[in-house]
């Protein structure tokens, strides 16, 4: 089963650092999300393969949002 990647905060989505068919390794870096003039990163939690993305650069996403599967 994927494992999902949820924003941790509420934020805007400066980058995507993987795309699908990606291998990461636990604590590899996915995400940037910007939050209060603060950059946010978001890490892997387990290795595996990045499955989908769901989210594109520029966009708002709310706490517990989508971000990426990984299988």
């Amino acid at each position: 089963m994927a494992e999902e990647i949820r924003a941790p905060l509420a934020g805007t989505v400066q980058s995507v650092l993987v795309e699908p068919g990606a291998t990461v390794e636990a604590d590899d870096e996915l995400a940037v999300l910007a939050s209060a003039g603060t950059e946010h990163l978001v890490y892997a939690p387990c290795a595996g393969t990045v499955v989908a993305v769901r989210v594109r650069e520029k966009a708002a996403v709310a706490s517990g949002d989508l971000l990426l599967l990984i299988d």
